[in-house]
């Protein structure tokens, strides 16, 4: 059965300064463990700990660019770029240029602070 989901929920951000998810489908706003789809908003500066998540993890930059690093590569993720990131392999995100950047981030199964397992 179809269902609308009436507006997002604002979740609490990880990182040096602060950013806006707006969680549409997962734990926190639709109760659903399957999958999570967020609108990010990250400013200029922002970085988060690098992470090992048990999840796969999709993001599409709507502008502005995204900063990927893995163990083996660094690299930029531009407007109407996406990228995706495995399950058990280690990334951290930032912000690190003039405008920030906003996305869209898919995380299949579901985002969870109990998955994400984020670096000290």
């Amino acid at each position: 059965m179809a269902s609308r989901i009436e507006k997002p929920t604002i979740v609490k951000a990880v990182g040096t300064k602060d950013k806006i998810i707006r969680e549409i489908f997962g734990l926190v706003n639709s109760q659903d463990s399957h999958l999570s789809i967020a609108h990010m908003t990250s400013p200029e500066g922002w970085e988060e700990p690098g992470q090992c998540p048990e999840f796969d993890e999709f993001t599409y930059v709507l502008n502005g660019i995204l900063k990927v690093e893995t163990k083996d590569l660094t690299f930029n993720v531009e407007a109407g770029q996406a990228v995706q990131a495995q399950k058990h392999e280690w990334v951290r995100y930032s912000t690190p240029y003039p405008g920030g950047a906003d996305y869209i981030a898919v995380c299949l199964p579901a985002f969870s602070i109990d998955t994400v397992h984020r670096d000290d």
